[in-house]
């Protein structure tokens, strides 16, 4: 079995992980980075090996130019993690997140590739569904910081840092575009059981909003709500891989079933 490169830029720098039986691609949500998924390996399964997935224009990659549009970001994602692919996967993608992994998954079916053995989609609304609310990526900055305060996910002092600001808005209209020129096309559901986790109080994806992710897989739902609002990852973060941990096991005794039979 080969062995991926060790100092990849698209994945946070970690020590190798002998046991790995299983890895885990993270996307993080709109304007967050690889770093927010740093600590998950020591609450995670010894034999999955958690690969956070560090995209352009963010954190270490503040020189690269970030994506605007969800296509190509997709199909170089295919590309530059395939190294990564040589042993079963799983996606975990936190709502921009999600919606990468989601279709990321659609593109590895189109190529032929390996496809991931299990989905977990996080704060986004299915796929499908028409998003509600106006688009913010072309707002003027004062109006892009208001909604960014409303959702409750970026720290105030950040939000009162003009020359932070200054670093992140081109990042955060970027993903923000991602999300909102994102046009859904029907295709056939995926043969990939789908783990879609809601906030009980989140403003941007319901419970019907998460439990239309069934329309997406013919192998399997299941939705978990979870107190918290859009960012729940960060206040329920002990609960979410508490579940996640037991998520994983489950997986890893699919993997292990076949190699039995």
């Amino acid at each position: 079995m080969s062995t991926p490169p060790t100092n990849d830029a698209w994945i946070l720098r970690r020590p190798p992980n002998p046991r790995a039986r299983l890895r885990l691609f993270c996307f993080p949500y709109a304007g967050g980075g690889a770093s927010i998924f740093r600590t998950w390996q020591q609450s995670l399964p010894p034999e999955v090996d958690v690969c956070p997935v560090q995209l352009p224009g963010r954190e270490g990659r503040l020189r690269d130019a970030p994506f605007d549009r969800l296509a190509p970001l997709v199909r170089t994602l295919a590309d530059v993690l395939a190294p990564w692919m040589e042993m079963p996967f799983a996606f975990y993608g936190y709502s921009n997140g999600a919606l990468i992994g989601f279709e990321l998954a659609r593109e590895l079916r189109r190529r032929g590739a390996r496809e991931p053995v299990h989905l977990f989609a996080a704060a986004c609304p299915a796929p499908h569904l028409p998003d509600p609310d106006p688009p913010i990526h072309d707002l003027p900055d004062d109006e892009l910081v208001a909604e960014l305060r409303r959702l409750n996910g970026t720290p105030e002092e950040i939000l009162e840092n003009r020359e932070i600001m200054q670093l992140l808005i081109p990042l955060l209209r970027a993903d923000a575009a991602v999300h909102e020129t994102y046009v859904h096309g029907e295709e056939e559901p995926l043969d990939v059981p789908i783990t879609a986790i809601g906030g009980s109080d989140d403003p941007k994806a319901a419970r019907d909003d998460m439990a239309a992710w069934s329309r997406h897989t013919r192998a399997g739902f299941e939705l978990r709500m979870v107190a918290g609002d859009h960012f729940f990852v960060h206040s329920a973060q002990a609960l979410v891989l508490r579940d996640l941990a037991h998520d994983l096991q489950e997986v890893l005794r699919r993997i292990r079933e076949p190699q039995r039979a």
